[in-house]
């Protein structure tokens, strides 16, 4: 196809990059008996680019929602945003499991100009995403949360008035400081037992990342997330990381904590090659 084709086709959105011989044909299907190609973010078939012994999962999108400058102002649309993640995880759901071997998945919004600026990128990388997809062969990930569980309401409160003697002005200090070496002493506990749990489960693991706590107001769990960890597992010992997550359940109530597991997912957080430009510069 050449470039004025493919400018007015619109943007090539990448999604994932697996091995050539892993996907056949020109578009993403769902299986051999289901020819309709995969659709993606902009409702657009799923094709596939190759180049050498690799293959890009690409879909052509609007430029007028996908190039910087619009692109820009969606990512602070929420519900746009959702849309095109769901959508985007979608397609490497499926290429996943069409991929004998597995896919290395890209972040959201990977896009380039035309099938050529990604065929660059595709042989300037080709060391480093082949390792990439070596390396990931086999696995998956999981995602491990650890909470604080709900404690007791407090009471509420109110500094008393002082007194002559200052007795009951001494008393209430005396308490609230009591309270404050006890926060701080379930607070050191707590921290101990998220250690424990992380070195537990990172025993039974390839590799781990550790995310940014999630943020209080965006969770549904009344508790404080202390752990928000993913661990890529392979598949193989699939039943012995599941079943050291289970053991730890059980034990965090008793350290005031609740462990959540999801997945398994194809391993985002591992997938961690560069494919910008081939160039160095912007492509789009």
């Amino acid at each position: 196809m050449n470039g004025n084709a493919d400018a007015a086709a619109g943007l090539l959105y990448l999604y994932a990059v697996a091995r050539d011989t892993d996907l056949p044909g020109r578009h993403l299907t769902p299986s051999p008996h289901h020819p309709r190609p995969v659709t993606g973010v902009a409702g657009e078939p799923v094709e596939l680019v190759r180049h050498l012994d690799l293959v890009g999962v690409a879909g052509r999108v609007p430029a007028a929602d996908f190039d910087e400058e619009p692109l820009h102002r969606h990512l602070e649309d929420l519900d746009w945003l959702a849309t095109v993640a769901h959508r985007h995880q979608a397609v490497i759901e499926a290429a996943s499991s069409a991929a004998a071997t597995g896919v290395l998945p890209l972040r959201l919004a990977t896009v380039y100009r035309d099938e050529e600026s990604l065929r660059r990128m595709l042989r300037a990388r080709h060391e480093a995403l082949t390792a990439a997809l070596g390396r990931l062969d086999g696995t998956v990930e999981w995602g491990v949360k650890v909470y604080t569980l709900p404690g007791p309401e407090k009471e509420e409160r109110t500094t008393p008035a002082p007194s002559a003697s200052g007795g009951v002005g001494r008393a209430y200090l005396r308490r609230r400081g009591a309270e404050r070496r006890a926060d701080e002493h379930r607070a050191r506990q707590a921290d101990d037992a998220v250690r424990q749990i992380h070195t537990a489960l990172a025993a039974s693991a390839e590799d781990t990342h550790l995310h940014a706590p999630q943020n209080s107001r965006l969770s549904t769990h009344p508790g404080h997330n202390l752990l928000n960890a993913s661990y890529l597992v392979r598949r193989d010992d699939d039943s012995a990381f599941t079943a050291e997550v289970r053991a730890q359940v059980e034990r965090a109530p008793a350290w005031g904590l609740m462990v959540e597991l999801t997945g398994p997912w194809v391993p985002y957080s591992f997938a961690a090659t560069t494919t910008g430009p081939a160039d160095g510069t912007d492509d789009r």
